[in-house]
């Protein structure tokens, strides 16, 4: 049979099943069962007579999805909390890697964009972060401690509120994706120029070592936590705007979801470097350098690790398991 007539003849089922997939439009579970039975009957006959076609590629990924939808109750996976952060989070990561990638290139943009600026307009940082900031941050680099800002307050109470006010911004980094991604880009925007103005003014004023002692004690893990909301954002964007094969409305009820979860997923680690600013930075003039770098690197490989490689053992793992090519 021709790969055409193969594709013809199977299109509307195999369309069907995706679209079921997504809304769990199935009356059992072995209606389930039986339609995944087919699709690798369709993916074995495909792999056989067109090797090198994209229909395997379509046909594969469709496998993993009713894949994840049918075990996913596993006996192995009743807690649902641990299912959801050990392997739901890291097949969706996998899933969406290319737009990871998008919102680190758009974000260290934006961060450049704010180090130039900086770099050729002595007015720049002022107009970013405010007269009044950099006045007293000027005062503490003259008192020889330029990240005493992060001393002030009670240790519960600047926890809770920068813990309050980076969940918030997540919050809106993605959700403000449903224009587009337009909104992310926007609080993408905000954010990296801030950071790359801010850094710059500590080099410029020659305590940048100081300033990252500080800053990226809780930073780490606060910051990247930003740009994956950014990329969920982005998700949701696209979702709307690049619905593929499936209706619009099922496109954009998928990227709500999936991107939903990538959020909920950050919240932890955004809580987790709010504790940090609240409890430790505080004291970064005052434990060892080792001290410092310390916290800075476990922070970024724990959070770099979860995002970035583990998603990649997760799925080989997973398609091992299920023989999925």
């Amino acid at each position: 049979m021709r790969e055409a007539a193969f594709i013809k003849q199977n299109k509307e089922k195999w369309l069907d099943f995706e679209k079921a997939i997504f809304t769990n439009n199935f009356k059992n579970p072995d209606e389930l069962a039986s339609l995944y039975i087919q699709l690798m009957n369709d993916l074995s006959f495909a792999q056989t007579y067109y090797a090198k076609s994209k229909t395997i590629i379509y046909l594969n990924n469709l496998a993993a999805k009713a894949f994840q939808k049918i075990y996913k109750t596993k006996r192995e996976d009743k807690n649902r909390f641990v299912h959801f952060f050990k392997t739901e989070i890291p097949l969706l990561m996998h899933e969406y890697r290319r737009y990871v990638l998008y919102a680190f290139l758009v974000f260290g943009l934006f961060v450049t964009i704010g180090v130039v600026s900086a770099m050729n307009d002595d007015s720049f940082v002022r107009l970013i972060l405010g007269d009044n900031y950099v006045n007293m941050t000027l005062e503490n680099i003259e008192k020889g401690d330029p990240a005493a800002v992060y001393k002030g307050g009670s240790h519960f109470g600047t926890f809770f509120g920068i813990t309050f006010n980076n969940l918030r911004v997540g919050i809106y980094n993605f959700f403000l994706g449903i224009f587009g991604g337009i909104g992310t880009g926007f609080v993408m925007f905000k954010n990296g120029i801030m950071l790359g103005s801010f850094q710059y003014f500590f080099y410029e004023q020659g305590v940048f070592w100081e300033s990252v002692r500080a800053i990226w004690i809780h930073g780490s893990m606060e910051i990247f936590a930003i740009v994956i909301e950014g990329a969920a954002g982005f998700m949701l964007g696209a979702s709307i705007l690049f619905p593929k094969t499936y209706s619009r409305k099922i496109s954009f009820v998928r990227g709500l979801r999936d991107g939903f979860k990538i959020l909920i997923s950050t919240m932890p680690f955004t809580i987790a470097a709010g504790f940090l600013e609240g409890f430790i930075t505080r004291y970064y003039n005052t434990m060892p350098n080792w001290g410092s770098v310390t916290i800075i690197l476990v922070t970024l490989s724990a959070i770099s690790y979860y995002y970035l490689i583990y998603p990649h053992i997760v799925k080989r793992k997973f398609n091992a398991q299920y023989g999925i090519i």
